[in-house]
């Protein structure tokens, strides 16, 4: 018999960002504007609280995806250790008790320079094998991570000009 643990994967993912960290961390943590570098969101709309701890989100993702919303709780928001963990509560789609944290942080050998790491659990659907389950939001994870590198960096560039 298998045990609930064969049922969950996990993941980390790195992304280091040409950008200083209050700079990065002002993009990421608002928790109430995911679009600002999470390109497959399309709305989001707080269905409670004010951005804090324990507030509840209600995303609806760009079409083309294998999903149409997804509801999400932020459980921590951490301003002085720049950490956030957010569990996905219900929507449509694939990531059935998904739940993220990440940090971020100065990188050692640049002050001017911010690591983002971003881990996640997520249950694997019933048919779906670890590796699908992980490729697939890693994916979707990756992407946003670059996403935000991208933007982040591009308001760098902007303030030199």
């Amino acid at each position: 018999m298998k045990t609930s643990q064969q049922h969950r994967c996990g993941s980390t993912l790195v992304q280091t960002i040409d950008a200083p960290l209050p700079l990065v961390w002002s993009i990421l943590r608002r928790f109430e504007y995911p679009q600002a570098y999470k390109q497959f969101v399309k709305t989001c709309d707080l269905i409670s609280g004010d951005g804090r701890e324990g507030s509840v989100r209600d995303v609806t993702v760009v079409s083309g995806l294998p999903a149409g919303y997804s509801i999400e709780r932020l459980d921590e928001l951490d301003d002085e250790s720049h950490v956030m963990a957010i569990s996905i509560i219900g929507g449509d789609h694939r990531l059935v008790n998904y739940q993220s944290k990440t940090i971020a942080y100065v990188a050692a050998e640049e002050e001017d320079k911010t690591v983002v790491v971003e881990s996640y659990v997520v249950d694997v659907p019933k048919g779906n094998s670890v590796e699908e389950t992980t490729s697939f939001a890693d994916t979707i994870v990756g992407f946003n991570l670059k996403s935000l590198a991208k933007l982040s960096e591009n308001k760098v560039s902007n303030r030199k000009l």
